[in-house]
């Protein structure tokens, strides 16, 4: 049977270590998600105003979030404005600080859309009913919007959870990089360490990962 290198995860500590980066992993992305989700349905809804100015100022700053990759966000937070401002941020806040942004430009661009293909006769109908508007977005368009947002923004939670891997680049210690010392360490005693380790990452972020896509498949599958 061949040497995959797994044996290294069950020497001293290794596998705790690892459990503990995914751990910093997810914390940092739940509290990224606990707060991005909310500004994004408020910033989603400024955009479908009338106002010109408010929505010209959200798409600069959607336009801007999407555009720049988040490794570049992340180094402009942790190393830019660290020295620019004269602050001191740890690799977690800056990282909660990127991920916040990313997600409430991904989840403000997910409802909107979802707020724009309410066909206009919804709206006319409410209004011929009598409805008043508050009562015609109570009863009418957010429970439409709701069955359009929700799979789409569990998909939003697992690309954020996914793409935390980035924050090593700042010196986060979280699975990755616990994995990258693990390999180091045992780069002499087990040249086949990278392969096992990395599959068993491979494997917790896909435990991680899976059951949220699968919720999001049933959603979609059962409000079609």
């Amino acid at each position: 049977m061949p040497d995959l290198g797994i044996d290294v995860l069950f020497k001293g500590t290794n596998m705790l270590r690892l459990l503990g980066g995914l751990w910093v992993a997810a914390r940092i992305s739940l509290i990224s998600i606990v707060i991005s989700m909310p500004l994004g349905i408020l910033v989603g809804a400024l955009m479908t105003m009338k106002n010109k100015i408010v929505r010209a100022i959200c798409r600069i700053y959607l336009e801007i979030i999407r555009i720049m990759p988040q490794l570049v966000l992340l180094f402009i937070v942790y190393f830019g404005t660290t020295r620019a401002m004269g602050w001191n941020l740890s690799g977690e806040v800056a990282s909660v600080i990127v991920f916040t942004l990313w997600g409430t430009a991904e989840m403000a661009d997910l409802v909107r859309g979802a707020l724009i293909s309410i066909p206009k006769h919804q709206y006319e109908s409410a209004e011929a009913l009598g409805l008043t508007k508050v009562q015609t977005y109570i009863y009418i368009i957010i429970p439409q919007t709701v069955r359009r947002l929700i799979p789409l923004s569990i998909n939003l939670i697992t690309r954020m959870i996914k793409t935390t891997s980035l924050v090593l680049m700042i010196g986060v210690v979280e699975m990755l990089k616990v994995a990258q010392q693990i390999i180091e360490a045992n780069r002499m005693t087990s040249p086949n360490a990278a392969f096992g380790v990395f599959l068993v990452v491979f494997l917790l972020y896909f435990l991680v990962c899976w059951p949220i896509s699968m919720l999001a498949k049933y959603l979609e599958k059962k409000w079609r």
